[in-house]
């Protein structure tokens, strides 16, 4: 079993550790966790329908969702979605009598003629669309809740960065950092096991905002490799604003990752299997624990910082030293590029230990 050890958490402030007191006052302005949301449309339709009376009509009596065409209808003039239609075995959920192939047009012309707010409109979302319209926004709408960032299991909790945050260190226990440097140490006792190697996620708090710090061992084809990337808790906009560094290294090498953290819009998955951080290969993070190769001792240090703002182009970003050109490239080719220096770097290195 890999254990973590922390070691020397710098941080530009002069606390270690993010209070409770700060992260509960965030949460008590959001008294309501946002992992439920109504998708009911509230007093803005434009038939003479009450906004009730037209989300009864338009909702499906098996899932409860909103209907979309095609919407099916028995004889005697029930209707579901055309998704449930195959789960019900072609029977009317109402009235159990053989649903045949009849379309609601009618209902599809209704729909048709209706604007509704988006369904976040409490969480402050003002958009106004057309029914047929209303679906697509909201699965890109900005103020739509956020997915938990923790990827050691399944969970499914959603909600905005204040709870999401409380969460994290409530339920999943994950360690809490104020500050814009760190020092991590990986240990391992047997790095041979790369597929039981356990997984870290940290939660640093700078700049006002929130970052996840993703550190684990996985196999990428037939090869094992440690990686580590950053994660911004807030939408990809945002997170442009920011960069970050990663390091590792020993015995007079080192490697180093820069880049802009990814948004937790984008799934750990997505990003990890993107290759989008710090990828180190077994036998040269081996190299990099120093001794008889048999225990993994593996020390990430890193660093975020807020790029530049210039006040004269409007919100256009300036990148410092040149940051913006080195992530572009060292994001697109980083697979390519790490690997191929670890190639020669591993001969070079087996050619030392067998010596």
């Amino acid at each position: 079993m890999a254990t973590i050890e922390m070691d020397n958490v710098e941080c530009v402030s002069s606390s270690d550790g993010i209070e409770d007191e700060e992260i509960q006052s965030s949460v008590s302005s959001h008294p309501h966790p946002l992992h439920q949301f109504s998708s009911k449309p509230h007093n803005l339709v434009t038939s003479g329908l009450a906004p009730t009376s037209v989300h009864e009509l338009l909702e499906c009596p098996v899932c409860t969702n909103s209907m979309y065409p095609p919407i099916h209808q028995c004889h005697n003039g029930h209707t579901l979605c055309s998704t449930c239609k195959t789960r019900v075995h072609n029977r009317c959920p109402t009235c159990r009598q053989e649903l045949g192939d009849i379309r609601c047009l009618a209902l599809e012309k209704v729909a048709e003629s209706l604007e509704l707010p988006c369904k976040y409109y409490s969480l402050g979302c003002s958009e106004i669309f057309p029914y047929y319209s209303k679906l697509k926004h909201e699965a890109i709408c900005n103020f739509r809740p956020y997915s938990c960032p923790y990827a050691g299991s399944e969970c499914a909790v959603t909600g905005d960065i204040p709870y999401l945050v409380a969460h994290l260190r409530d339920d999943h226990k994950v360690d809490m950092h104020t500050g814009c440097t760190f020092n991590h140490r990986y240990v391992k006792s047997n790095p041979r096991e790369v597929e039981n190697a356990t997984w870290m996620l940290t939660v640093f708090h700078c700049f006002g905002q929130y970052f996840c710090l993703h550190f684990e061992a996985f196999q990428l084809g037939m090869a094992p490799v440690y990686m580590a990337f950053l994660r911004f808790m807030g939408d990809e906009t945002d997170a442009r604003n920011y960069s970050y560094s990663l390091e590792v290294g020993a015995n007079g090498r080192k490697l180093i990752w820069e880049g802009t953290p990814r948004s937790i819009r984008d799934s750990h998955r997505k990003v990890r299997d993107s290759h989008d951080g710090l990828i180190i290969q077994r036998n040269m993070a081996l190299f990099f624990s120093g001794g008889d190769r048999k225990e993994l001792k593996l020390r990430v240090t890193g660093r975020i910082w807020k790029e530049q703002q210039n006040p004269d182009a409007g919100n256009s970003v300036v990148k410092t030293k040149d940051v913006s050109e080195l992530c572009r490239v060292r994001q697109q080719f980083a697979f390519a590029q790490v690997f191929a220096a670890l190639g020669a770097s591993i001969l070079a290195i087996d050619s030392e230990v067998c010596t």
